[in-house]
């Protein structure tokens, strides 16, 4: 029975050496037994799933998606300003982008047309992917998070009394903009290499709005 059962195997692997690398069954036949199948399993069998459900993302939904971050990312400039004075060299880095921001502050009222646009166009728009709608709703959700620091700035007034209160505001904006501007960079990246980024604190809650 050994002797056959080596043999069989080996036939099929003479007819067919390929078949086990293409995730295909092999089939053993046992003397009065009926024919065994077998699949490949284990880390194989995992990456030919892998590549069979792999499906790139599109350019248009890429391209949405970027889009989609420059407007947190737009509005975090404003907490850039006290780093931007401290280190004028820096601000070199983002003029590029100057004339596209002017256009972008030069329609009134842009932020709440950009924001509402944004929202309803895109994350509720259940045409588009949810890879466009939760990179959308990610961006959404830290450009509602950037306008928790303007509040507390009006009602506290630290930078009134001067001292450490306006140190303190200082930094706090300083990291305000570090951490939209990494946010910024990370989602842009991931979206060119078609992979979906998750911004800490921000991932979960815009993924329980989809």
């Amino acid at each position: 029975m050994a002797a056959s059962l080596c043999l069989s195997l080996h036939q099929t692997l003479s007819t067919n050496p390929l078949a086990a690398l293409r995730g295909r069954p092999l089939s053993l036949s046992f003397p009065g037994s009926s024919t065994v199948s077998i699949r490949p399993s284990g880390r194989h069998a995992t990456a030919v799933a892998t590549r069979a459900s792999y499906t790139p993302t599109p350019a248009t939904e890429r391209v949405i998606s970027i889009a989609s971050y420059a407007l947190p990312f737009f509005n975090s400039l404003q907490y850039g300003r006290f780093l931007f004075a401290q280190y004028p060299r820096l601000g070199l880095l983002f003029e590029p982008i100057f004339p596209i921001l002017n256009l972008y502050r030069s329609v009134p009222y842009a932020s709440f047309v950009a924001f509402f646009g944004l929202y309803l166009g895109v994350v509720r728009n259940t045409s588009l992917s949810r890879y466009v709608r939760f990179n959308a709703m990610q961006a959404v959700t830290l450009d509602v998070l950037l306008a928790v620091p303007v509040l507390l700035t009006r009602i506290l007034d630290p930078g009134q009394g001067g001292g450490f209160g306006m140190k303190a505001m200082m930094w706090g904006h300083t990291g305000v903009f570090v951490f939209s501007f990494m946010c910024f960079v990370y989602g842009v990246v991931s979206c060119l290499l078609g992979k979906t980024p998750y911004i800490p604190f921000v991932a979960d809650a815009a993924g329980r709005q989809l």
